[in-house]
């Protein structure tokens, strides 16, 4: 077996049901669930009858690159999205089976483990994805920690250089999980100076990129980063978008990858023989769905009520910042962060996450440490009774507010 797969650690959700195990929920309360980011909105009627019109579909094996149509519907949203020049849908664009697979895939092609020393970076709170990628492609995890005092932007000055210069890949997830920041375009210009001094290939997670509060300023994509800064072949970079959370489809696994049409074509070729083509059914809904935005729009609707009124219930109590994007909240914790989340759910029967069983410590801290992630998927009337159930719970542990390292501030200065 590989050996590598021995470094793997439980998920964040193994971890959080080992630590609930050990206490009894308040049965009087209906459960309420806010530690998976799983969507739970509707999944829109037209999605499903266009994946049910083409079941015919079934009778014939996909192409690994998908058909013309879908990547055309790809390449015309990422343009429209991202206020971009032609995207080519036969270079520049594969669709994918969500962006969990293309994200844990893209390691696999891109690490070369037979240089010396190879390292892949990722955010630090992170998808434990981009971990588990690099060490089963044979790399070193290193870590950018996310911290509150710089409104959680990534600080690349943490790593010297002899750590980039092994630099292979590069994850960043904007807007974050679970901190909902969004990467700047002066962020983006350091990173793109950095890959361009060593070479290393960078994967920009957006999977949350269509979940924002302000119908007038959308989230910066990295190709739009790339694009303005005059890097309109999208050197070493590739983009990685999902339908889960835009459209509600999580059970499609629908996704895509766009960027650097080079190292998509080296990519496509490992896809060949990894043998993850999207079902014909799949693909059809896809494309419906990529070519609808009233679907989109009405769904950050629901979210921008739901955080509305969660946040209004918690700010009198604690610090909730609004995130920037995406549907987390990111709250310190008045006490140790596994021992809030096993007496919110022992008294109030309410499911959250440890910010410490996202994170890894690196440079002797871990950056989750005290912090709470709370989805906020559920229906709104949902997600208001757990609000005031968590302000509850605040307020037995918490004197004031409280506003260490300057979280509040700063993060609500980053709003946009």
């Amino acid at each position: 077996m590989n050996p590598n797969l021995t470094r793997l650690q439980p998920y964040p959700f193994q971890k959080l049901a080992a630590l609930l195990s050990e206490v009894k929920a308040n049965a009087s309360l209906r459960p309420i669930n806010l530690s998976i980011g799983e969507p739970k909105h509707a999944t829109p009627q037209f999605i499903r009858e266009a994946l049910s019109a083409k079941l015919d579909g079934l009778s014939s094996y996909p192409a690994t690159a998908g058909s013309e149509t879908l990547r055309a519907a790809i390449a015309a949203w990422i343009e429209r999205r991202y206020r971009l020049p032609r995207i080519d849908p036969v270079k520049q664009v594969l669709p994918v089976n969500g962006s969990r697979e293309a994200l844990f895939a893209f390691a696999q092609a891109v690490v070369n483990a037979s240089r010396e020393g190879p390292v892949v970076v990722a955010p630090n709170p992170f998808y434990q994805i981009y971990e588990g990628a690099a060490l089963l492609a044979g790399a070193e995890p290193q870590f950018l920690n996310i911290l509150p005092h710089n409104r959680f932007a990534l600080d690349f000055g943490q790593l010297p250089e002899s750590v980039w210069s092994r630099t292979q890949l590069v994850y960043v997830c904007s807007p974050g999980n679970p901190t909902g920041s969004v990467m700047t375009l002066e962020e983006w210009q350091t990173l793109f100076d950095l890959s361009d001094r060593h070479g290393f290939v960078i994967a920009s997670d957006e999977c949350y990129s269509e979940i924002y509060f302000d119908e007038g300023h959308a989230p910066l994509g990295g190709l739009e980063a790339a694009h303005r800064l005059g890097r309109g072949q999208f050197p070493r970079l590739v983009a990685f978008g999902s339908l889960s959370k835009r459209s509600n489809v999580p059970g499609m696994r629908s996704g895509y990858v766009a960027g650097d049409a080079d190292i998509l074509a080296k990519f496509l070729l490992y896809r060949t023989y990894h043998g993850c083509a999207m079902s014909p059914a799949v693909q059809a809904a896809s494309t419906a769905a990529w070519q609808d935005e009233e679907h989109v729009r009405d769904n950050r609707r629901l979210y921008r009520e739901k955080f509305q009124k969660a946040v209004a219930l918690l700010a009198e109590v604690t610090d909730a910042p609004m995130p920037q994007a995406a549907f987390y909240l990111w709250l310190r914790t008045p006490i140790a962060d596994t021992e809030f989340a096993k007496r919110l759910f022992e008294q109030y029967n309410v499911s959250v996450v440890p910010g410490s069983f996202l994170a890894r410590e690196a440079r002797g801290v871990n950056p989750g440490a005290n912090f709470v992630r709370i989805a906020l998927v559920a229906p709104v009337e949902e997600c208001v009774e757990a609000a005031q159930r968590l302000a509850e719970f605040f307020s037995q542990h918490s004197q004031g507010k409280n506003r260490n390292d300057g979280f509040a501030v700063g993060h609500r200065e980053g709003l946009r």
